[in-house]
C-alpha cells in the first residue's frame, strides 16, 4: 500500500512581545526578537522557512529546470565582452562554459593577440558560496591592479595590489574597504574608503605602496553621519576627487594626482539641498549641479577659481529634461540626460576652449534605454554608448563625435531561435487618482490574446530618483513565450520623468509610488492586457517595500507577489539609527524619530505595520543572512505577520539565502537557477505552465 504524500507544515514562529513607545504611540512587536541573529531560534526559524519552501516548491522542479536550460541554452556560456582601450592596451573580461565567474584581460590589439589575464575569479572564489569583486583599477602607467574581494556578501571587502608583470600580489593587504577607489598619477599611491559601524563609507585614506595598512593616512573623516564618502580618479588623470554626498546635498574636494602626498582642496562647500557633481576638460571643470535648478543645469568653471560666483553656463535648466550626467573629453561633452520617460545623449564639441552648438543623438524606437558605456580614454573621438529596449538585446556602439556614424560592436548574442521580430513592445499611460499620467513599458510575444486572459509580471521600483527603463532579458523570454505580458510600472519615487517625479514620490508623498502601481495594474486590466487574477508583481529592496505595501492595500488585484530582499518593515528600522544605513535614509524617507508627523505617516503604510487579518495574493519572499542593506530580520518578520494574521489559504514562503547578502547568490549558474524557481513560480501561480 503507497501512503498519500503528506502536507509540509507551515513554520510558526514563537511570539515573544516587545514595547513600542514613539510618539506617545505604544505598539507590541511579537516578532521583533527575529533580530536577534545570534538566538538559535531565529536560525533555527529561517531554516525552517527554507525546509518549508522547499517543499512548497518541489513539485516546481521540472519546470524550474525547464526554465533554467532555456536561459543557459540561450545564453552564450563563453564570450567576451567588447575590448575598452586604455593607453597602450585593450582591456576586457570573458567568460567560459561552466565557470560561475568573469576573467579579467587585457591584450595588445583589440583582436586579443598575447592576451595577458590579469584576475579570473574562478580561481579567487575557490570553493566560496559567495565572491564578488567590489574595486578593479589600473593604475595610470598599467603596471598595477588594485582589486578587492569579498567572500560573505556583507559588502566589507579586503584591497589587495597586483603586479602585472609577474602576476603576483605584493604584500600590502588592507581589510574593511568599500567601493572604488584612486591610483595617483605615478601608481606609488592609492586612495580608499571604509566603512563604519551602520555600513556608512565615512573615510577616505592614503595609502603609500609597501607600507602597512596601520600606516595609512586618514585624509577625511565624515562626521555627518548622512553623508557618503567615495574616490576617483578623473578621465583626464590630473585630478583625484573626493565625493561627499548625502541623499540631498554634495561636496567635492579635489587633489592635483600629480601629488598624491598633496591637501585636498574644496571645490565649493556644501549647501543643504544643492547637489553638484564634478568633471574635468582641459582648463575647465565642469559642474553638473541643481542650484536654483531642479532638474539640474551645466556651467563650467577655470581650473584656478572653482567658487560659485565664477560659474559659466553651458547648459541652462529646462522643467521638461533631467541632465544625468556629463562625461568630458579633450574635445567634447556628452551630456546624458532623460526627457518624457526615455533617456538620450547629446554632444557638445569643444573648440579651442569655446563650446559648439549641441545636438541631440537620435534612436528609432518608441522605447528604449541608452548610456555610456566604457569611456575610459580622455583624447578620443569616439564615444562609446550602450543601448537596447525590451525587444533589442543590449548592444554596444561607438559613436563617431566627428562625422556621426554609428558602429555597432557587439550585441549580446541570443542562441536558439530568438527572433526580435516576434515580440513587441509599447509605452502606455496609466492615470494616477490624483489625475497623473504614470508611464508603463509593455513587451509581449506577438500573437498574445489582448482579451483580458493572457497572464501579466508587473515589476515597479519607485525610490531614490532610480529610474527602472525598459530592458533586454534573456530569462524573461521564458514568460512571454508562455504567453506573458510583461510590464514595468515607472511609479513615482523613481527618476523616469525628472527630479518632481522623485520629489513626489517620497517623504509626505511616498503613498504616491504604491497608487501608483495599482493605477497601472487598473489600466493593464481596463485596456484588456490581463485581469487580476492573472497578474503576479514583483519587486525587491525598496521596491520590495512597494510589494508589501500594495499587498496591503490592494491584495485584490494581484493573484501573486514576488518580493525579493524587500524593505517591509520600514517603520522600525528607520526609527533605529544602530542600524545600517538608517540614518542616511532619514533624507529619503523622513524623520520619524523627531517628527510625530512623519512617525504617523510612515506607520500608516510601512507592510509590516499593517498586516490586517484579511485575505492577501500569494506571496513569495526572499532574504540575505549577511544583507546589508536589508536585514534578513525584515522579509522574516512580515512572513511571521502574515502567517499568524491572514485569512487565506494562498502561498506563503520565505527563502532566506544563508551565505550571502543583498543581491543574492552570486554565481551565474547558481542565479539562474534561483530566477528558474521565481519564474516558474509565477508562471505555476497563474497556471500558465
Amino acid at each position: 500500500m503507497v501512503s498519500e504524500p503528506t502536507t509540509p507544515t507551515p513554520p510558526v514562529a514563537k511570539r515573544v512581545p516587545t514595547t513600542r513607545s514613539v510618539h506617545g504611540d505604544v505598539v507590541v512587536d511579537e516578532y521583533a526578537w527575529l533580530r536577534d541573529r545570534e538566538d538559535p531560534d531565529t536560525e533555527a526559524y529561517l531554516v525552517a522557512e527554507n525546509a518549508y519552501c522547499e517543499a512548497r516548491t518541489a513539485h516546481l522542479a521540472p519546470l524550474r529546470d525547464a526554465i533554467f536550460d532555456e536561459i543557459k541554452s540561450r545564453t552564450q556560456e563563453t564570450d567576451l565582452s567588447v575590448p575598452v582601450r586604455r593607453g597602450d592596451w585593450w582591456y576586457y573580461s570573458r567568460t567560459q562554459e561552466g565557470k560561475q565567474y568573469g576573467i579579467h584581460c587585457r591584450a595588445v590589439d583589440e583582436a586579443g593577440t598575447d592576451e595577458q589575464v590579469l584576475l579570473d575569479e574562478n580561481e579567487l572564489a575557490g570553493d566560496s558560496d559567495y565572491f564578488a569583486v567590489g574595486v578593479f583599477t589600473v593604475s595610470p602607467d598599467a603596471s598595477l591592479l588594485a582589486y578587492a574581494t569579498d567572500h560573505d556578501g556583507s559588502e566589507k571587502y579586503t584591497l589587495r595590489f597586483r603586479d602585472l608583470g609577474t602576476g603576483r600580489d605584493l604584500p600590502d593587504e588592507i581589510v574593511g574597504v568599500y567601493y572604488g577607489g584612486a591610483w595617483s598619477l605615478d601608481g606609488s599611491t592609492f586612495f580608499y574608503t571604509t566603512l563604519d559601524d551602520a555600513m556608512r563609507p565615512y573615510r577616505a585614506w592614503r595609502h603609500r605602496l609597501g607600507t602597512a595598512q596601520d600606516q595609512d593616512e586618514l585624509i577625511h573623516q565624515e562626521d555627518d553621519e548622512r553623508f557618503f564618502v567615495g574616490v576617483e580618479l578623473s578621465r583626464s588623470k590630473r585630478y583625484v576627487l573626493l565625493m561627499l554626498g548625502s541623499k540631498v546635498t554634495s561636496e567635492v574636494r579635489y587633489l592635483p594626482a600629480d601629488e598624491p602626498g598633496g591637501e585636498f582642496r574644496v571645490f565649493e562647500p556644501r549647501r543643504q539641498g544643492v547637489e553638484y557633481g564634478v568633471e574635468h576638460a582641459g582648463e575647465w571643470f565642469y559642474v553638473l549641479h541643481n542650484d536654483g535648478a531642479e532638474n539640474f543645469a551645466l556651467h563650467r568653471t577655470p581650473v584656478g577659481s572653482t567658487d560659485r560666483v565664477s560659474w559659466q553656463p553651458v547648459l541652462d535648466h529646462r522643467d521638461d529634461t533631467r541632465l544625468e550626467d556629463v562625461d568630458a573629453f579633450s574635445d567634447h561633452l556628452v551630456v546624458s540626460l532623460r526627457r518624457d520617460g526615455l533617456t538620450g545623449l547629446r554632444v557638445l564639441p569643444l573648440v579651442d576652449g569655446a563650446i559648439g552648438d549641441g545636438y541631440d543623438v537620435a534612436f528609432q524606437e518608441p522605447v528604449y534605454t541608452v548610456g555610456p558605456g566604457a569611456n575610459p580614454e580622455f583624447d578620443t573621438s569616439v564615444f562609446r554608448y550602450v543601448y537596447g529596449s525590451l525587444v533589442t538585446p543590449t548592444s554596444v556602439y561607438d559613436y563617431d563625435i566627428a562625422s556621426g556614424r554609428h558602429e555597432l560592436k557587439k550585441r549580446t548574442p541570443v542562441l536558439g531561435d530568438f527572433d526580435p521580430d516576434a515580440y513587441e513592445s509599447a509605452r502606455e499611460w496609466a492615470t494616477a487618482s490624483d489625475g497623473t499620467s504614470v508611464p508603463i513599458s509593455l513587451v509581449w510575444r506577438k500573437g498574445t490574446p489582448k482579451d483580458g486572459t493572457a497572464p501579466c509580471l508587473l515589476y515597479g521600483y519607485g525610490s531614490y530618483e532610480h529610474s527602472t527603463d525598459p530592458y533586454f532579458s534573456i530569462p524573461r523570454l521564458s514568460l512571454l513565450d508562455r504567453g506573458f505580458v510583461y510590464a514595468i510600472a515607472h511609479v513615482r519615487g523613481g527618476g523616469e520623468m525628472g527630479r518632481r517625479w522623485y520629489e513626489d514620490g517620497k517623504f509626505e508623498h511616498k503613498r504616491n509610488t504604491f497608487t501608483d502601481f495599482v493605477a497601472c495594474a487598473d489600466h493593464l486590466v481596463a485596456q484588456q492586457w490581463t485581469a487580476y487574477d492573472r497578474i503576479v508583481a514583483r519587486g525587491g529592496s525598496a521596491g520590495g517595500l512597494l510589494m508589501g505595501a500594495v499587498a496591503n492595500i490592494a491584495p485584490e488585484k494581484f493573484r501573486g507577489i514576488l518580493a525579493h530582499v524587500p524593505f517591509v518593515d520600514a517603520l522600525n528600522t528607520i526609527l533605529d539609527p544602530s542600524l545600517p544605513l538608517t540614518v542616511i535614509e532619514w533624507e529619503e524617507w523622513g524623520n520619524p524619530v523627531e517628527s510625530a508627523d512623519m512617525y504617523r505617516y510612515m506607520k500608516s503604510y510601512s507592510p509590516y505595520e499593517n498586516v490586517e487579518a484579511k485575505a492577501y495574493p500569494a506571496i513569495f519572499a526572499t532574504a540575505g543572512l549577511n544583507d546589508p542593506r536589508v536585514g534578513y530580520h525584515e522579509p522574516a518578520k512580515w512572513v511571521a505577520r502574515l502567517r499568524a494574521t491572514k485569512r487565506d489559504e494562498h502561498e506563503l514562503l520565505l527563502k532566506t539565502e544563508m551565505g550571502a547578502g543583498h543581491g543574492g547568490k552570486s554565481g551565474r549558474y547558481d542565479a539562474w537557477r534561483d530566477e528558474g524557481l521565481y519564474l516558474a513560480w509565477a508562471i505555476d501561480l497563474v497556471g500558465a505552465a
